[in-house]
C-alpha cells in the first residue's frame, strides 16, 4: 500500500524545533483548533501539499546529512498523531529511524500521552525519542519554555516517560 502524506512545510535547517540542527516536517490537518494557535493555516486536512511518503522520506534523508552536518528530525503540525495522519507519521518516522538510528526524533502533539496510549498501541512510540504533548493553552503561554508554548505541555523522553 502506498501512503501519501499531506504536509504544510519542511524546514531543512531548523534551529528552533528540537536540539541542534533539525529537519522539521509540518503535517497538515489539526482537530484541536487551540485558541492562539501559531499555525491555524494548518488546521485544514485538505490544505498543504500531497506527496508520496517514500519520496518524502528520501528528501528528508538527504536533508539530514546535507553539507556533512548530522541533523535530528522533528514532526509538528497541524496534528501529526490525529487518526487521519498517524499512519503517515508512523511510516515516515520509521523510515527515517531505520536510515538514521542514532538521530533524535521529536514529535509535537496536542494530545496527551495517556490518551495516545489508549488510542494507539505502544508501537506508535517505537520511533519517537522525544514527545512534546498537550494542547496549546493561550492562558498558560510562556515563551521562555524549552520546546513548548504553554506551561501545561510536557517534554517526555523515550525510556523515561513512555
Amino acid at each position: 500500500m502506498v501512503l501519501n502524506v499531506r504536509f504544510a512545510a519542511i524546514n531543512k535547517d531548523d534551529f528552533i524545533n528540537g536540539e541542534g540542527v533539525c529537519v522539521s516536517l509540518w503535517v497538515q490537518g489539526c482537530p484541536h483548533h487551540c485558541k492562539g494557535c501559531h499555525n491555524p493555516e494548518q488546521w485544514s486536512f485538505t490544505g498543504g501539499e500531497l506527496k508520496n511518503n517514500d519520496s518524502l522520506i528520501n528528501e528528508i534523508a538527504e536533508a539530514i546529512t546535507a553539507n556533512g552536518i548530522q541533523r535530528n528530525f522533528s514532526v509538528l503540525g497541524g496534528e501529526p498523531l490525529d487518526p487521519r495522519n498517524v499512519a503517515d507519521t508512523y511510516y515516515i518516522l520509521k523510515g527515517i529511524k531505520e536510515k538514521f538510528p542514532t538521530i533524535k526524533t521529536y514529535v509535537w502533539t496536542g494530545y496527551v500521552l495517556e490518551s495516545l496510549q489508549l488510542m494507539y498501541n505502544n508501537q506508535l512510540f517505537d520511533y519517537i525519542d522525544v514527545l512534546i504533548d498537550g494542547p496549546y493553552i493561550e492562558e498558560e503561554r510562556d515563551i521562555t519554555l524549552k520546546l513548548r508554548g504553554s506551561k501545561n505541555q510536557r517534554i517526555l523522553c523515550k525510556g523515561t516517560d513512555f
